[in-house]
């Protein structure tokens, strides 16, 4: 068994990319989440590996495509204002199949922002910035260990389809120190050998590009695109469900406030109400399925986010008519408390809250 260790978010994703094998690493300083460059940038030397401080958000995401296109692991880790200078590398990077692991730990926005705890870019990450048919894997941890695990399974994701993937989490977990088990990745290698551009030594020369000319070559491209995100919605898509086997309510919640979404359901449960919570793992692909089948003998859902109520989109897909969606969040600022979340909720309810006092 592995020593545990009090780590940071931002630290722990910084030694869980040296640990499954990152070999280049991109960026520039951007607060909350600068402590995995300042981690990353004698880690790798140490190792000699890559490491870039970059003159801008753009170069460093530009870089991680040079270095991916010749079969680097490669990190590049930002937040939030400087990930929209990113958007339009990342849809070439979707378009030639690169594997990017993207870590966004966010700030509050939208435009230059602060720093204060948000969950603003859920949309930006989710739907993306770039142009054209393309998307983005998307992983939300919501405690510290889950930021060492799902750091191990974003670079496995990224190397088995070829396509960038986004590690999002908030200000407040980047930041937040909790004991941790670093244990080894156990993700098997995947062999890039066949694609990569690695020199076209006794071979025949190969090119990674997205420009493409010829129409009929441009929709196959895009067609072949879309069938692997089918493969992904049916193979990647995960989720947690927490005390739903029974629930007449369930509260929705991604990253680190479905912990307090737990601390909800709890006294509730102590006051005769039967609360679950159901949180995304994989916010692309949402699981959209699992949540309909939940919500058929709901009496009501309460979407809770740090947004105006970003991935509330997504719940209303999944439910559709089958019971009524409340909202509970604000945008910045303080993170939603546990009894600012009671009394929230309690309004909501009321009539059943009433009932049982």
């Amino acid at each position: 068994m592995n020593q545990k260790e009090l780590l940071k978010g931002n630290i722990a994703i910084a030694k869980a990319a040296v640990k499954c094998g990152c070999s280049c690493y991109f960026g520039y300083p951007i607060t909350p989440q600068s402590e995995i460059g300042e981690y990353l940038s004698a880690a790798m030397q140490e190792r000699e590996l890559g490491y870039v401080c970059a003159e801008s958000e753009i170069g460093a995401i530009n870089m991680a495509i040079g270095a991916s296109s010749t079969g680097a692991k490669v990190l590049v880790s930002s937040s939030s204002c400087a990930i929209s200078l990113m958007q339009e590398a990342l849809s070439y990077a979707a378009s030639d199949e690169l594997p990017i692991v993207l870590v966004n730990v966010m700030r509050a926005g939208p435009g230059q922002g602060y720093i204060y705890p948000s969950q603003g870019d859920y949309n930006q990450t989710t739907v993306g910035g770039g142009n054209g048919d393309y998307k983005i894997i998307s992983l939300a941890p919501s405690n510290v260990q889950e930021c060492i695990e799902m750091t191990y399974k974003c670079f496995y994701l990224s190397q088995k389809y070829r396509n960038p993937v986004i590690l999002l989490l908030d200000g407040l977990l980047g930041q937040m120190a909790e004991s941790v088990e670093l244990a080894e990745n156990t993700y098997p290698e995947i062999d890039n050998s066949s694609w990569v551009l690695s020199g076209a030594h006794n071979r025949p020369s190969r090119e990674i590009h997205s420009l493409e000319p010829n129409q009929d070559k441009l929709n196959r491209h895009i067609l072949d695109l879309n069938n692997k995100y089918k493969k992904i919605e049916e193979e990647v898509t995960d989720w947690e469900e927490y005390m739903c086997e029974d629930a007449e309510y369930i509260i929705t919640a991604f990253g680190s406030l479905s912990r307090h979404g737990k601390a909800v359901c709890k006294y509730f449960r102590e006051k005769g109400l039967k609360f679950g919570l159901f949180r995304p793992k994989t916010l692309y692909p949402f699981p959209y399925k699992r949540l309909n089948e939940l919500s058929k003998n709901l009496k009501g859902i309460i979407d809770i986010e740090m947004n105006l109520g970003q991935m509330l989109k997504d719940i209303r897909l999944a439910v559709l008519s089958n019971t009524k969606i409340s909202f509970v969040g604000k945008p910045v600022g303080d993170w939603l408390k546990r009894d600012e979340l009671i009394y929230a909720i309690e309004n909501v309810i009321k009539e059943d809250y009433a009932s049982i006092h």
